[in-house]
């Protein structure tokens, strides 16, 4: 059962999640930066300087948090979910960047990982969608194992969320040591924007149109259900409308930034002023707050800013 849920109840339980956060301990707030935000200072044209420009920006924002191997131990079997839920190329901004993706595949091994599984429960034909996006073959190069996810490994499970209490879950997603949550920034019609919350619809299962009515609220008790380790919120490129699928190039525009931390709610709150948004237009980053996942307040974390 999904109760709904109203904006003004979002904002009223987002103000106590905030509350909340003041005195919670949050991962990287004992001596460690808790986000990072990497912005590229020259960005030039052609997708070869783009691809570069990712990579690096990557690689920057893990470093300014003490690099990958705070977050990954030596032997750990690392899950990597990007967005690959569309039949678009990266130029169209419809999946998340795939050197970012291949990048972060690269700092997990270099961490010492024992296994990176890089994969999506996507909307499109999977096939296409993993082709087509550039991932499959980005994270492959690095040594990931991508893989279709198999219908059979979804299982029930006792969510326990005040608007999602059971529901199918990838038992690899669930029962992995460490997970990365990789989305790209972009617009989406029914939840203003889709940022580092709304990414992990690719590992739920079922119908999953069921949830759409009361989507930023389901979403965040996923995100409680399955926390993220790090998360990575891929801006190089940006939809700016007609999202999630896009299609049209017109839709969309260069932000030449990467942000990474521990925060999710932090980052989608940064995220959405990427779009000239405030947090409180963003259906799931209310419900993240409201349910003590981290702060709106971003800069009350005092970032690590780097131009690249």
């Amino acid at each position: 059962m999904v109760p709904r849920c109203t904006r003004r109840s979002f904002i009223e339980r987002a103000a106590l999640g905030t509350a909340a956060y003041s005195i919670m301990p949050f991962p990287g707030l004992q001596g460690s930066p808790a986000m990072s935000i990497a912005t590229y200072r020259n960005p030039e044209e052609g997708e070869e300087a783009i691809r570069e420009e990712a990579i690096r920006l990557t690689e920057a924002s893990i470093r300014d948090l003490g690099g990958m191997g705070r977050f990954v131990d030596r032997g750990d079997t690392v899950f990597v979910k990007p967005n690959i839920g569309w039949d678009k190329m990266p130029a169209q901004a419809a999946c998340t960047n795939p050197d970012v993706v291949a990048t972060l595949v690269r700092l997990c091994f270099d961490a010492g990982a024992g296994k990176v599984k890089v994969s999506d429960y996507p909307c499109n034909d999977q096939r296409r969608t993993f082709l087509r996006s550039g991932i499959q073959a980005a994270a492959e190069a690095e040594g990931a194992d991508v893989f279709f996810m198999d219908r059979r490994k979804f299982r029930e499970m006792d969510i326990g969320g005040e608007n999602l209490r059971r529901w199918p879950m990838y038992v690899d997603y669930v029962e992995c040591d460490k997970r990365i949550n990789v989305p790209i920034a972009k617009h989406h019609n029914l939840t203003g924007l889709t940022l580092t919350i709304k990414n992990l619809m690719g590992v739920i299962g079922g119908e999953r149109n069921r949830i759409h009515q009361n989507l930023g609220p389901a979403m965040a008790d996923v995100a409680k259900f399955v926390p993220s380790d790090l998360v990575v919120l891929d801006a190089v490129r940006v939809l700016i409308a007609n999202g999630p699928t896009g299609g049209s190039i017109d839709d969309v525009e260069r932000r030449d930034t990467v942000v990474a931390g521990t925060d999710t709610v932090a980052i989608e709150a940064f995220g959405a002023t990427l779009f000239g948004l405030d947090a409180s237009r963003i259906d799931t980053t209310i419900a993240g707050a409201a349910l003590g996942l981290g702060t709106v307040d971003y800069e009350s974390l005092d970032p690590v800013r780097t131009e690249v």
